[in-house]
This record gives structure tokens, sequence and C-alpha cells, in this order.
């Protein structure tokens, strides 16, 4: 028995730019900061930006001139967002 599948790429898009999948980004983006400032000096501003492209998505920053020295030496964003259940992998273009 064959059973034929046809991808709805336009309500799978109206999905990824919806308020559930905002809702999920927005609270693991919140999730990550909340586990990065256990991991840096007290009062470091850390700035959570939502944003849409294709889909919901967000950026964690810790707004500090020596968080690149943080993330390098102790991999700080990398835990926080591993504490929230997220995989990081390394991005290569093309």
């Amino acid at each position: 028995m064959l059973v034929e599948y046809r991808l709805d790429a336009a309500g799978v898009r109206e999905i990824l730019k919806g308020p559930d999948v905002r809702l999920l980004v927005d609270g693991l983006a919140g999730e990550v900061a909340a586990n990065a400032r256990a991991l840096v000096p007290s009062g470091t501003p850390i700035e959570v930006r939502g944003y849409t492209t294709d889909r919901g998505a967000a950026t964690v920053v810790i707004a500090d001139r020596q968080a690149m020295g943080w993330q390098a030496r102790d991999g700080v964003l990398t835990r926080a967002a591993g504490a929230a259940g997220l995989e990081v992998r390394e991005w290569r273009s093309g």
C-alpha cells in the first residue's frame, strides 16, 4: 500500500512564523539568558533579542567587552544553551 505525502510548504512557513513558535523560541532564549547570568559576574548585561526571518528566532548576547573571552575560555553561552536542553553545533556556510 502506497501512501502519498505532500509537504505543504506554505503551511509549514505559517507555523514557523506563528505565535506558538515565537512563544517557544522566546521562552528558550529567556532560559539561556538566565543560565548565562549564573555563569558571569553579577550585573553583567545580557540581552535577548527576538526576530523573525523565515521562522521565529532569537539571540542571546552578553553585552560586555569581556564576553568573547568568557565564551572562548569557559564556553558560557554554549554551557547556558546546553543547560536549557539545546544542542550547539559549529556553523558552516555553504
